[in-house]
């Protein structure tokens, strides 16, 4: 895995200032035009229609025998938030939490329709975890959904209403809302296997040839799942307030099925938990290894030095070269080496030295230095 990987810029929200009035509109420079998509279903029929506004939005929803989605990705047109606050009398606090789109999961409810935010998650080309926010205005036939990104993850949302199988035509437009958030939270899931199997190669590693890379891996998926996390509990939350809620527009058969999400999503939290200590498990695994190797090495020179200290000694004793006699006058010098001059003493003293040494070994062997 690339080092980069780790180095790569979070996106960057801009926050409102200290002060700034609250249910300020907030379009960023860089946004993107609006695509707007009108899907309008009922058990015997789908159609899909691209807008390029949503300024008659009341008369195109108005028919109470169908359900519709409206898509819309892009938030560079102020004019479509007007018409929103305008036409569908959507507080100016929620279009703020629709254009922040730093917002953490939620529901709220209020008299004509209910706001959600779910976190979009989903792994780019170089398997980067990205982290967008979809919002949901809930009325009583329609849903109307916020991306400020172009990012697709919802076309098995579309599939399933093409081929009209199941209650996603016939249950109302909560069990749309809850179709997609289901999508969101069965993305977590996939993410989360890819992680696990990576988590599994990556302790195979450990036990094969461990290397730097191991610990860059792992503090990546590691840092991912803090943010799958701080994600994955608050849309527990939300689901749960949900299921708890009084609002006629989620239904009490839309609720049966949000159960289930609910507890999709504590299985998520629950696999997050276990991976976060797989991950913690790896790199202090990688660290013992790196760690013992090093004991392992410095045994190694210890013994090394151990031997060769002895021998260095004798070495330098026997290289100050003072003389017994001096070779030029015959003058006897007290104190001096009787041994210089002396018959064979190179070849005593280098038997004198191999001696120790082979003593050095047997008595390091005998302890078990060298298992």
């Amino acid at each position: 895995m690339d080092k980069s990987r780790l180095k790569k810029k979070k996106k960057k929200y801009i926050l409102p200032k200290a002060g700034t009035s609250p249910g300020l509109i907030y379009i960023d420079e860089n946004s993107l035009k609006p695509k707007i998509k009108l899907h309008r279903f009922n058990a015997n029929s789908y159609e899909v229609k691209a807008l390029e506004n949503i300024s008659n939005i009341v008369q195109l929803t108005a028919d109470k025998t169908f359900t519709f989605w409206v898509e819309i990705q892009g938030f560079s047109s102020p004019a479509l938030f007007e018409t929103l606050n305008t036409q569908l009398n959507i507080n100016k606090l929620v279009l703020e939490d629709i254009t922040r789109t730093y917002q953490r999961p939620k529901m709220e409810e209020y008299e004509n329709y209910v706001f959600a935010v779910s976190r979009m998650l989903f792994l780019d080309g170089e398997q980067n975890l990205e982290n967008d926010q979809i919002a949901f205005i809930l009325t009583d036939n329609t849903l109307i959904t916020f991306q400020d990104t172009y990012e697709d993850c919802l076309d098995a949302v579309r599939v399933r209403l093409k081929a009209g199988k199941g209650n996603i035509r016939v249950t109302g437009s909560s069990y749309i809302m809850y179709t997609i958030m289901d999508v969101i939270v069965d993305t977590y899931f996939e993410i989360l296997g890819k992680w696990s199997e990576e988590l599994d190669v990556i302790e195979d590693r450990l036990l094969e040839k461990p290397d730097k890379s191991i610990m860059y891996d792992t503090q990546l998926i590691k840092r991912n799942l803090i943010n799958i996390r701080r994600v994955a509990w608050p849309e527990r939350d939300k689901l749960n307030d949900m299921l708890r809620s009084d609002s006629p527009l989620i239904t009490d058969q839309t609720k049966l099925y949000i159960r289930d999400a609910y507890d999709h999503c504590i299985q998520i939290i629950d696999l997050v938990e276990s991976l976060k200590e797989i991950s913690a498990s790896n790199i202090d695994m990688y660290l013992s290894i790196i760690s013992n190797r090093m004991n392992e090495i410095m045994k190694v020179l210890t013994i090394i030095s151990s031997i060769f200290i002895p021998l260095t000694f004798i070495a330098g004793i026997y290289g100050m070269n003072f003389a017994k006699q001096d070779p030029v006058t015959g003058k006897l010098m007290p104190y001096n080496m009787p041994e210089l001059y002396q018959a064979h003493g190179y070849l005593y003293t280098m038997i004198i030295m191999l001696v120790i040494a082979i003593a050095q070994v047997i008595y390091f062997w005998r302890k078990g230095w060298f298992k």
